[in-house]
C-alpha cells in the first residue's frame, strides 16, 4: 500500500494513460542568445541589401577602370570596335563564298566590293550636292526670307531691325573669333588623320577576324584560361559573340528601314538634300532613341527654309510616325534574335554612354550592355548532365 501510495503520490496530478511530460532544450545554434554577435542579430533585409551594395559598388568600380582604361586608348578601342562590326557584317558573306573560293580569296572579295561599294554610296552623294548647290543656294536664301517673315509673323512678332540686330551680332561673332575658329579647324584636321589611322587599323583587324576569328579565340581560351574554367568561358564568349553579332546585323536592318522611308518621302515632299539627309538618316539610327530624331530635325530645318513651314511640318509628323515604326515594329521584330533590353535600360545606357564618351559612348553603349548580359547569363547557366542508363 505504501509503495502504491507513494507511486499515487509521484503520480498525482498525472491522468490515466497519458506520458510523462519531458522538457525539451534546444541546440546552442537554434537558440536566440541575447549577447550573440551582432550579425545575428540584425535585420535580414538590411544584411541582403549590405551584401548587394557592396557588389554593386565592386562593379562599378569594374566598369569604371575599364572605361577609364579604354579612354586612354580610345583610338585603338573604337578600332577593334568598327572591326567587330565589319566582321559581324561580312563573316556570312566569306562563309559563303569560301564555297566556291579559297578562304583568303573570299575575305578579299567581300572585304574589297563592300569598301567599293560604300566609296560609290558616299561618290553619288556628293555628286548630287555638287549637281544642286547653285539651286540650293538660291533655294536657300529664299528659305531664309521666308523664315523672316514668319519670325515677323505672330506669335513671335520680331521686328525687321531685331532680325538686322541678329544677323549682324552672328557677323560680329564670326569676326571676333576667327583665330579660335581656324584652330578648331586645324584640330578638326587633325582628328581626321586619326579617322584616317583608325579606319585604316579596323580594315586591317578586321582581315584577320574574318579569315581566322575562331582559331584567335581559340588560342586566347586555351593560353589564357585555366582549364577547368574553359568550357563555361568558351560558352559565355560564343554567346556574346552571337549576341553582338544579332544586334549589328539587326541595327542595320533598322537603319536601312528607315532611311529608305525617310528617302522617299523627303523625295515625295520635294525637300532639298534628299539623299544626304536619307544617308543622315541611316548613320543616325546606330544611336537608339536618339539619333534618328536629331537626323530628322535637321531634315525639318532644312525643309523649313527650302520648301516653307507647310513641308517642315510634314517632316515633323514623320518624325513622329518613323519613331512609333521603329520603336513597335521594326526594333521588336528585328531584334528578336540579340537580347532585347528594357527601352528604360536603353535610355540609361545611351545617355550614360554619351556622358562617359561621347557620341561613340552612346553608339557603343547598347551592344555593350547586350553583351555583359548576355555573358552574366551564359556563365550563370548551369549545362544539364546526361543522364546514364
Amino acid at each position: 500500500m505504501g509503495g502504491a501510495g507513494g507511486r499515487t503520490g509521484r503520480g498525482r496530478g498525472a491522468v490515466l494513460g497519458s506520458r510523462p511530460s519531458y522538457s525539451v532544450r534546444l541546440p546552442a545554434a537554434d537558440r536566440c542568445e541575447p549577447d550573440g554577435p551582432v550579425a545575428a542579430r540584425t535585420v535580414p533585409w538590411l544584411r541582403v541589401a549590405a551584401a548587394y551594395a557592396w557588389r554593386l559598388i565592386l562593379v562599378g568600380i569594374v566598369v569604371y577602370g575599364v572605361f577609364s582604361v579604354l579612354g586612354r586608348f580610345q583610338l585603338i578601342a573604337v578600332a577593334l570596335f568598327l572591326a567587330l562590326v565589319v566582321t559581324s557584317v561580312l563573316r556570312p558573306l566569306a562563309d559563303l563564298l569560301s564555297r566556291v573560293l579559297t578562304r583568303p580569296l573570299s575575305v578579299a572579295v567581300a572585304l574589297v566590293g563592300s569598301l567599293l561599294l560604300l566609296l560609290a554610296l558616299f561618290a553619288l552623294v556628293g555628286n548630287a550636292v555638287a549637281n544642286e548647290s547653285n539651286k540650293l543656294a538660291g533655294e536657300f536664301r529664299g528659305g531664309v526670307h521666308r523664315i523672316e517673315l514668319w519670325l515677323q509673323g505672330p506669335p513671335f512678332r520680331l521686328s525687321p531691325g531685331r532680325l538686322s540686330d541678329l544677323q549682324r551680332q552672328v557677323t560680329d561673332y564670326i569676326a571676333g573669333h576667327q583665330a579660335s575658329l581656324l584652330s578648331s579647324a586645324v584640330s578638326g584636321l587633325g582628328r581626321v588623320v586619326e579617322l584616317i589611322t583608325g579606319g585604316a587599323l579596323a580594315l586591317f583587324a578586321s582581315v584577320f577576324f574574318i579569315h581566322s576569328g575562331e582559331r584567335m579565340w581559340s588560342w586566347a581560351r586555351d593560353q589564357l584560361l585555366p582549364s577547368g574554367a574553359r568550357s563555361r568561358w568558351d560558352r559565355a564568349g560564343r554567346a556574346a559573340w552571337l549576341t553582338f553579332a544579332g544586334y549589328t546585323r539587326g541595327i542595320i536592318i533598322v537603319a536601312a528601314t528607315n532611311a529608305v522611308l525617310v528617302g522617299i518621302a523627303l523625295l515625295v515632299l520635294r525637300v532639298p538634300l534628299a539623299l544626304p539627309l536619307t544617308l543622315l538618316e541611316f548613320f543616325a539610327t546606330f544611336v537608339p532613341l536618339v539619333g534618328s530624331p536629331v537626323a530628322l530635325g535637321v531634315a525639318t530645318v532644312v525643309a523649313l527654309a527650302g520648301r516653307g513651314p507647310l513641308t517642315a511640318a510634314a517632316v515633323l509628323v514623320l518624325i513622329v510616325v518613323i519613331g512609333q515604326l521603329e520603336g513597335h515594329v521594326l526594333h521588336p521584330l528585328v531584334m528578336s534574335w540579340a537580347v532585347r533590353l528594357h527601352p528604360l535600360v536603353v535610355a540609361v545606357s545611351v545617355i550614360a554612354g554619351s556622358i562617359v564618351a561621347g557620341v561613340i559612348g552612346a553608339v557603343v553603349a547598347v551592344p555593350f550592355i547586350s553583351v555583359v548580359w548576355s555573358v552574366l547569363r551564359a556563365l550563370r547557366a548551369v549545362p544539364q548532365q546526361p543522364t546514364s542508363r
